[in-house]
C-alpha cells in the first residue's frame, strides 16, 4: 500500500515576518494573510522489506539509504531525514517532489514539511490534530534551518483557503477570510524572478535587530501590522482598488526592513508591471529574489503577464486552492 499526501503552498498577502516569534509579541494586533495556491508539494510512502529508510527528493535530485539512527544528522536531504527520524518511522521509501521552483518565497519547504508529516502520520497509523502537525512541522524546520520559523507558512499548507492569522501573546488563531477566491485570483500575476532567495538569512538579520531594540524596525513593523489590519478590511469588503493601496504600503515598508529585500531586477520587474496596468506588487517572502506578485484589474492582466514575461520572468500558472493537506491510501 502506497501513502500518498499533498499540501499547497501560498502567497503572503501582508503582514509576513511579523508572525516570527517573539517578534508579534510587541506589536499588538499583529497578523498576517495569506492565499493558498495550488502549486503543491508531493510526498509518497512505501514499505521496503527491510528496516532501512530510503529518501528521493525528485526535484532536487538526491537521494540516501541510510539506518534508521544516522537518518537525523545526515546532511544530505535533512528536513526528510529529521522529520523522518522525529516520526521514528523505519523500512520505507520516502518520495517527494515540489511544483514550485526553488527558493521561490512561496513557502515551499513548509508545504513538503506538512505533506510528509501528513502522510508519515498516516503511515503509523495515528490520528494527529492539525495543529499538533503544525507543531513538529515547525519545530524540526527550525532544526534544519538553525533560525527561528515563522508561524504562518504552515497554516495555508494544513489549511487552504484566504485566512487571516492572528497573533496574540499565548494564542495564534487562524480565520478564514469572507474573500470569493475567484475575484482574488483573477487580478493576481504571479511569476518567478529567476533570483532564488534564502528567507532565513533575511528574516534572521531582522529579527536580531529588533530584539536589539532597533527603533526604525519596530515602526516597519507598526506600520506592516496596521497595513495588514487595513488590507483585511479592503479584501472582506471587495475593495480592490484599496486592496491594491495595502500592498503597495506594504511593499514600500518591507524594502525599508533591510537593504536585500529588493533588487535592481526585482524594481525592473515591478516598473514593468505597472506600466503595463498592474495597480501594486510585492516580492513573496522575504524578499531579495524568488516569486513576484502584481494586483491588476482583470482587463489588464494579460498584459502585465506579458509585461514580466518580456522582462526575463518565468509566469506561474495558479488557482486560489481552498483543499489544505490531502492525504490517500493507494
Amino acid at each position: 500500500m502506497r501513502i500518498s499526501a499533498s499540501a499547497p503552498t501560498r502567497i503572503d498577502l501582508a503582514g509576513g515576518t511579523i508572525d516570527i516569534w517573539p517578534l508579534y509579541l510587541f506589536h499588538p494586533g499583529a497578523q498576517t494573510l495569506n492565499a493558498a495556491i495550488s502549486l503543491r508539494a508531493r510526498a509518497w510512502i512505501d514499505k521496503r522489506p527491510d528496516e532501512r529508510v530510503e529518501l528521493l527528493s525528485e526535484d532536487t535530485d538526491r537521494m540516501v539509504n541510510l539506518p534508521f539512527d544516522q537518518l537525523r544528522d545526515d546532511p544530505t536531504l535533512p528536513l526528510l531525514g529529521r522529520l523522518v527520524h522525529r516520526f521514528g518511522v523505519h523500512g520505507i521509501r520516502l518520495t517527494t517532489r515540489g511544483e514550485s521552483p526553488a527558493g521561490a518565497g512561496i513557502a515551499g519547504s513548509s508545504a513538503l514539511n506538512v505533506a510528509v508529516c501528513g502522510a508519515l502520520a498516516a503511515h503509523l497509523g495515528r490520528d494527529h490534530e492539525r495543529e499538533a502537525l503544525l507543531e513538529i512541522a515547525k519545530d524540526v524546520e527550525a532544526q534544519v534551518i538553525n533560525v527561528p520559523t515563522g508561524l504562518q507558512d504552515y497554516r495555508p499548507a494544513m489549511y487552504g483557503g484566504i485566512a487571516a492569522l492572528e497573533l496574540h501573546a499565548g494564542e495564534v488563531k487562524r480565520v478564514p477570510l469572507d474573500v470569493d477566491p475567484k475575484e482574488l485570483e483573477r487580478r493576481i500575476v504571479l511569476c518567478y524572478t529567476g533570483e532564488p532567495r534564502n528567507s532565513g538569512t533575511n528574516n534572521w538579520e531582522i529579527t536580531k535587530r529588533h530584539i536589539d531594540g532597533d527603533r526604525h524596525i519596530f515602526d516597519c513593523f507598526e506600520r506592516i501590522r496596521d497595513t495588514a489590519a487595513a488590507m483585511r478590511d479592503a479584501l472582506t469588503s471587495g475593495d480592490w482598488d484599496k486592496t491594491a493601496a495595502c500592498l503597495a504600503t506594504e511593499w514600500d515598508n518591507r524594502k525599508r526592513l533591510a537593504p536585500g529585500v529588493t533588487t535592481a531586477a526585482i524594481d525592473a520587474l515591478i516598473a514593468r508591471a505597472v506600466a503595463a496596468g498592474a495597480n501594486a506588487a510585492k516580492v513573496c517572502g522575504a524578499g531579495g529574489g524568488g516569486c513576484l506578485f502584481c494586483l491588476a484589474p482583470p482587463e489588464h492582466v494579460p498584459a502585465v503577464r506579458e509585461a514580466l514575461a518580456g522582462g526575463g520572468a518565468r509566469i506561474l500558472d495558479f488557482r486560489l486552492e481552498t483543499t489544505g493537506l490531502s492525504v490517500s491510501r493507494e
